[in-house]
């Protein structure tokens, strides 16, 4: 078994942390060491794990060690992992033990990802590195998802979408097909895209308008 542990103590870090469980249940692969958080005392024990201390813990960690970045803002997340420099740590890529891809052959997945339970992914599908799908979410053929991005439950995405690097999408979010996403969009919650969106804007609606 291959050591593994958890940057992020939150909410989203103790979900990861039942998804790790749920890929041991089927194959036992990882052991589960604890958590690194810079926001939580070292020594404090989460869900039965211990909080093993902050970045500087982390950077100093003498032994091979994979590690999850359980964070859901794009930008938080790119800024941890910029901060990561200890040539001990690799990042495996997440994928739920009932996640459903269509087909392997043609589907792309880069490091660091976080997949979770009940997603949907078709074929001819390109995923960056540390992108996150939480619960649920379906993506449909030829889509392209740049690096750090994350989806929120329940968003589908259908065919032929492109989505830049860093992009949000809240919960239930629908991007209809042939559509492009610009770098660092957000898009609120129940949002549905009919049109392609510019970087660094907020969009929220039905369908989605920028409104920032």
């Amino acid at each position: 078994m291959k050591d593994i542990a958890i940057f992020g103590v939150g909410g989203f870090g103790r979900e990861v942390l039942t998804l790790i469980q749920d890929i041991n249940r089927q194959e036992p692969i990882w052991n589960i060491i604890g958590f690194f958080d810079d926001g939580h005392p070292q020594g404090e024990v989460v869900n039965g794990y211990m909080t093993l201390g902050g970045m500087s813990v982390l950077n100093q960690w003498p032994t091979q060690l994979d590690i999850v970045v359980a964070i859901g803002d794009p930008l938080t997340k790119k800024s941890i992992l910029g901060r990561i420099c200890n040539p001990n740590i690799s990042y495996p890529s997440l994928i739920h033990p009932t996640v459903l891809i269509g087909d392997r052959n043609y589907v792309e997945i880069g490091q660091g990802c976080i997949i979770c339970a009940e997603n949907i992914i078709t074929t001819n599908v390109k995923i960056g590195d540390f992108v996150l799908f939480n619960l649920a979410c379906t993506t449909g053929h030829d889509t392209a998802i740049q690096n750090f991005s994350s989806f929120m439950p329940s968003v589908n995405i259908s065919g032929e979408v492109s989505v830049g690097e860093g992009v949000y999408m809240g919960t239930g979010v629908k991007i209809i097909n042939q559509v492009s996403i610009g770098d660092y969009a957000t898009i609120g919650a129940g949002a549905v895209v009919t049109k392609s969106l510019p970087g660094h804007c907020t969009a929220v609606g039905v369908p989605a308008k920028v409104i920032k």
